[in-house]
C-alpha cells in the first residue's frame, strides 16, 4: 500500500467522474439498495445534465440549486453542474420552505434542479411551492420571473411532474440542441480555485451562511484520503449513510469517485437494509459518523460482525464507551479519529493508523498534509501549550473562501492571515494530537467557570442506560447558568433522574452535575441535519418545558476549592471524543 500524502491529489469536480470513466468504465460507480450504476453511466448521464443546462442559458459562474435524496438525479446532477463551471448550491432536504426559499434568493440561484413522487418521504416540488409562492402559477419554467427570487430563471424536475416545474422528458430533450463538444470546453476552463460548491450551514443564527469552496478544496484532501489513507488502496467500497447535502457524506462521496471507488448509499437510514448493503457489496470503508447512526447498526437483530470483515477503516464519532463496543466487534477495522466543519471541507485533522484505540478514543489525530493548525488562548488569541483548551485556527487549501454575501460573518471567521476562527475548543495532547473540547458557544458559565458541556455528555454516556446525552444550560441567577441534561434510555432499561444524578456524584466535578435530567423518547429528538439541535433543546428549556430546571443552591466552583478549572483535562472524568 502507498503512503497517504505522497501527492496530491489536485482536480476539478467534474474531471473526477472523467478520470474515472476513462480509466474504470464499467466499474460500479454508485450502488443502492435497488439500482447500481457503472463509471460510464454516470459520465453519460452528467454530460446530458450539463447539455440541458447549457441549453437553458446556464453559464460558468451560475450558481444552480440541487435538492433531492441520495439518488443517482442527484448524482448526475451534482457532476451535470460541475462539468461545466457552475457552482453546485446543494439544499438540505430536511429545511422548512421559507429556509429554501431564503436560500434560493440569497445564493442567487439560476436554476433548481429537484424531484417530485409518492414514493419520496418529503414532496421537494410542494415544499418548493410553499417557499417560493409565485412558482407554482409561473408560466414558462425555463423563464422565470419571480419578486421573491429574482435571479431564479428555471425550475426543473428530474423524476416526477408539477406545476411550475420543467419536467424530465423535456429538460432531457434541450440537450440535443447542444454539441457535446461544448461540454469539453466548459470543463477544461475551470480553476482549481475557482468556487465549485456554496454548501449553506445553519449555525446558531436565524439565516443560514453559504460557505464558497472551491475544486480545490472539495477534491484534494477527499481524494488523497481515498487513494493513500483509506481502506485497501486498491478498489475500495465506501459506504456512508448520511445525505449527499452535508459536507459528512459528499467529501468521502467525491474522494471515492475520485480515487475509482465504488460509493454506497440510500435514500434514507435504515438500521437492517444498511447491514445488508454493507455485507453484499464488503464494503471496506465506513462512514457512520455519529452515534445515532451507529446504535442502531450495533442494537439491529441482523448485525453479524462475521458479515462484515471487508471493513478495513470506520469512521467513528461518540463515547468511548460506544468506540471500545464497536472496536470490540470489529477488531480488524480501524476506527479512524478526525474532526472537520463545512467551512473546512469536512476533515482538517485525523488519527494515525498506528495510533491506540485510546488514543484514537480520546483524541482526533494530527493536522492533514497542507494544512496548519493553531491553539489559542480564547482571550488573549496567543497560542497555548500542550493541556490548554483554547480555540482551534485552521488555515490551508480546504478552508471556504467566505460567506456568500456576508462580508461580515467572513471577517469575523477569516482573519488577515488567512486563518479560520472555527469557535471549537481544542487542546494539543501529550502525543501532539488536538483534542476537542466542545464549542466555544457550548461552553457553560457555571459560578464564573467554564464548564464543556461536551465533558458531561462523555461521563453521562458511561451509565449502562444511557443512549445518548445532550447537556445545555439553564439560566440560574446566582451561578449564571447551570447544566441540564436531556437524555434518551436505551431500550429495555429504566432510568430516573435522581439515580442518573446520584450516579454523577463524587464521580465529577459538583458544578458540572445537571441540576436536572429530561427524558426523550428514541427518535423524538431535534435534529439539525446529522446533530442534535441544540438551539432547539436551548428553546424547550425557555418555553416552560425546563421549569424547575435550575437548581442555585448547588455548590459554585468557587465555594470548592478542591475543584479546579474545566479547561484542566487532568480534572476530567473523561476525555471528550471527536468532533
Amino acid at each position: 500500500m502507498r503512503e497517504y500524502g505522497q501527492w496530491a491529489e489536485v482536480s476539478s469536480i467534474g474531471d473526477l467522474l472523467v478520470r474515472s470513466a476513462h480509466e474504470h468504465p464499467e466499474r460500479d460507480a454508485l450502488v443502492l439498495p435497488e439500482a447500481r450504476y457503472t463509471y460510464n453511466e454516470l459520465h453519460r448521464r452528467a454530460r446530458q445534465v450539463a447539455r440541458s443546462l447549457i441549453a437553458l442559458g446556464v453559464a460558468p459562474g451560475d450558481h444552480v440549486g440541487l435538492l433531492a435524496t441520495n439518488s443517482v438525479e442527484y448524482v448526475e446532477a451534482f457532476f451535470g453542474i460541475s462539468l461545466i463551471g457552475g457552482v453546485v448550491v446543494p439544499l438540505n432536504a430536511r429545511h422548512r420552505a421559507e429556509e429554501l426559499g431564503y436560500i434560493i434568493a440569497n445564493g442567487d440561484l439560476v436554476a433548481v434542479l429537484t424531484t417530485s413522487g409518492p414514493n419520496q418521504y418529503v414532496d421537494f416540488a410542494e415544499v418548493l411551492h410553499t417557499g417560493l409562492p409565485g412558482l407554482g402559477t409561473a408560466a414558462d419554467p425555463t423563464r422565470l420571473s419571480l419578486p421573491e427570487a429574482g435571479a431564479l430563471r428555471a425550475a426543473v424536475l428530474l423524476s416526477g411532474t408539477a406545476p411550475g416545474f420543467l419536467g424530465r422528458d423535456r429538460f432531457d430533450e434541450l440537450a440535443d440542441r447542444v454539441d457535446p463538444a461544448a461540454v469539453d470546453e466548459l470543463r477544461r476552463r475551470v480553476r482549481v480555485r475557482d468556487v465549485a460548491t456554496i454548501l449553506y450551514t445553519s449555525g446558531t443564527t436565524a439565516d443560514p451562511k453559504g460557505c464558497m469552496l472551491s475544486h480545490e478544496a472539495m477534491t484534494r484532501g477527499p481524494v488523497e484520503r481515498a487513494r493513500f489513507r483509506l481502506g485497501t488502496g486498491e478498489h475500495d467500497v465506501t459506504w456512508s449513510p448520511g445525505p449527499l447535502f452535508h459536507i459528512a457524506t459528499l467529501a468521502p462521496f467525491l474522494g471515492s469517485i475520485g480515487s475509482g471507488g465504488t460509493f454506497v448509499t440510500d435514500a434514507h437510514f435504515e438500521p437492517g437494509r444498511a447491514l445488508s448493503l454493507l455485507a453484499q457489496e464488503r464494503a471496506t470503508v465506513a462512514f457512520p459518523w455519529f452515534p445515532a447512526l451507529t446504535q442502531p447498526l450495533l442494537d439491529h437483530p441482523s448485525f453479524d460482525p462475521d458479515r462484515l470483515a471487508s471493513l478495513r477503516s470506520m469512521f467513528l464519532i461518540g463515547p468511548s464507551v460506544l468506540l471500545e463496543r464497536v472496536q470490540d466487534a470489529l477488531p480488524k477495522c480501524e476506527l479512524v479519529a478526525a474532526c472537520g466543519m463545512t467551512e473546512t471541507v469536512g476533515i482538517y485533522a485525523m488519527s494515525g493508523r498506528t495510533d491506540p484505540v485510546e488514543v484514537r478514543a480520546t483524541a482526533q489525530g494530527v493536522p492533514c498534509p497542507g494544512v496548519e493548525v493553531r491553539i489559542v488562548d480564547i482571550e488573549t488569541g496567543e497560542d497555548v501549550g500542550p493541556g490548554v483548551v483554547g480555540e482551534i485556527l485552521v488555515r490551508g487549501y480546504c478552508v471556504m473562501e467566505g460567506y456568500y454575501k456576508d462580508p461580515e460573518k467572513t471577517a469575523e471567521s477569516l482573519d488577515a492571515h488567512g486563518w479560520l476562527h472555527t469557535g471549537d475548543l481544542y487542546r494539543w495532547t501529550p502525543e501532539g494530537q488536538v483534542a476537542f473540547h466542545g464549542r466555544l458557544k457550548d461552553m457553560l458559565k457555571v459560578g464564573g467557570e467554564n464548564v464543556a458541556a461536551i465533558e458531561i455528555e462523555s461521563f453521562l454516556a458511561r451509565h449502562p442506560a444511557v443512549a445518548c446525552a445532550e447537556v445545555v444550560g439553564a439560566p440560574d441567577p446566582r451561578l449564571d447558568e447551570v447544566p441540564v441534561a436531556f437524555v434518551e434510555v436505551k431500550a429495555g432499561h429504566t432510568l430516573g433522574e435522581a439515580e442518573l444524578i446520584a450516579f454523577c456524584r463524587g464521580r465529577i466535578a459538583r458544578y458540572k452535575i445537571p441540576r436536572a435530567v429530561r427524558f426523550v423518547d428514541a427518535g423524538a429528538w431535534p435534529m439539525s441535519t446529522t446533530k442534535i439541535n441544540k438551539r432547539a433543546l436551548r428553546a424547550m428549556l425557555a418555553d416552560g418545558s425546563g421549569e424547575d430546571t435550575a437548581d442555585s443552591s448547588a455548590e459554585s466552583p468557587a465555594n470548592s476549592p478542591a475543584e479546579t478549572s474545566a479547561h484542566s483535562p487532568a480534572h476530567s472524568s473523561e476525555e471528550p471524543t471527536a468532533r
